[in-house]
């Protein structure tokens, strides 16, 4: 059971952050919907959940050390080239807004310039990307649970002191601009995004673990866990979208009005969340092309998390905004590949028994 909270407690650290644990995702995919928000969080928990289990049970079929195999193996030669390489352009990009994003956190909590957390935040992930794998699964769990911690203590401040009701609410949370036409779309769009974003560490993560078992109930687990915290962030920000929708960082706001020590406290786990997604975004960018623990695998890592850190200098709420759409449009194509992995399988398997 440990085995499978800890993969659960990974997956949930790969998935959220910056964009999450500040609530600015939440913000634009699902309370900008207002009720109907609430509808597009069932419908991402329940395809969460199927395409986390998906992830590490595969991951753990293969063996796998990076995303390359299984992706060619569920999607076939021309369409796999197709989910590679959007794979690729994920993991980076999704990087770059995690530096970002620390140097946000840093900037509206404690005032410093935001070039500050975005350097601390690189140097950090870079002595990441010098370990094993199974110690970057370790460390990245850790930080999960503060996270769920925070998150119910926000809900309950916020549904408890909210000062007008869920109908005077929904107007204003539906003049939150957002870049997606329709709830539905919305949802699916995100799950894609977040789907496309973990995909490749998950792979990896699941092949660090022999028992197939105990990688598929943890990626089960852990995609529950994310839909849950997505309710749960969402009610929060929805009965204060009065006081937070101008906010980058929705979720650090209220807290800050409960008290400004747990507001210093938050601002440090979401500071751990944003490392423990872009740790390994870069790890399993790193680990796609080269082999890691090696000195071509040290210098790959140094020359991709400059070049990252010279990036996230084009804003946090920005790069949220236009980047995570158009990865979640990209991503529709590994979703299918894994909703229709498991038929796949059996029938090559049949072939390959036909062919004996």
């Amino acid at each position: 059971m440990w085995k499978i909270l800890k993969i659960a407690s990974a997956f949930i650290g790969i998935i959220v952050g910056a964009g999450f644990a500040s609530g600015q995702e939440v913000l634009q995919y699902f309370t900008s919907f207002g009720y109907w928000g609430t509808a597009a969080a069932i419908v991402a928990t329940a395809l969460f959940a199927y395409l986390g289990m998906m992830l590490t049970m595969l991951g753990s079929r293969t063996a796998a050390l990076s995303h390359k195999t299984v992706v060619y193996q569920i999607s076939g030669r021309h369409i796999g080239v197709i989910v590679d390489y959007i794979l690729i352009f994920t993991l980076f990009g999704v990087g770059v807004v995690m530096i970002a994003g620390a140097g946000s956190t840093l900037n509206q909590q404690f005032g410093l310039p935001p070039f500050v957390g975005s350097l601390i935040m690189t140097l950090l992930m870079g002595t990441t990307l010098m370990m094993r794998v199974q110690k970057v699964v370790g460390i990245i769990g850790s930080i999960t649970p503060f996270l769920v911690l925070a998150l119910a203590l926000i809900c309950i401040y916020s549904l408890t002191t909210m000062d007008r009701t869920f109908a005077e609410l929904a107007p204003m949370a539906e003049a939150v601009p957002s870049t997606l036409p329709h709830w539905l779309v919305s949802a699916v769009n995100y799950v894609s995004f977040n789907i496309a974003v973990g995909a490749a560490m998950s792979l990896v993560m699941g092949g660090a673990e022999k028992d197939e078992t105990i990688a598929k109930w943890g990626g089960f687990l852990g995609g529950l866990g994310i839909g849950i915290l997505i309710m749960i962030s969402h009610l929060a920000i929805f009965s204060q979208i009065d006081v937070v929708a101008n906010f980058d960082l929705p979720l650090l706001k209220i807290i800050d009005g409960i008290s400004p020590i747990l507001a210093v406290a938050m601002s440090l786990v979401l500071f751990g969340m944003i490392f423990s997604t872009g740790a390994s975004m870069f790890y399993a960018f790193v680990a796609r092309f080269v082999e890691m623990r090696t000195p071509t695998g040290y210098r790959f890592s140094i020359l991709t998390l400059v070049i990252g850190f010279i990036a996230s200098f084009a804003g946090f709420t920005k790069l949220v905004a236009f980047f995570y759409p158009l990865i979640g449009y990209l991503g529709l194509f590994l979703v299918f590949a894994l909703i229709f992995a498991p038929f796949k399988l059996k029938r090559d398997a049949r072939l390959a028994a036909e062919n004996k």
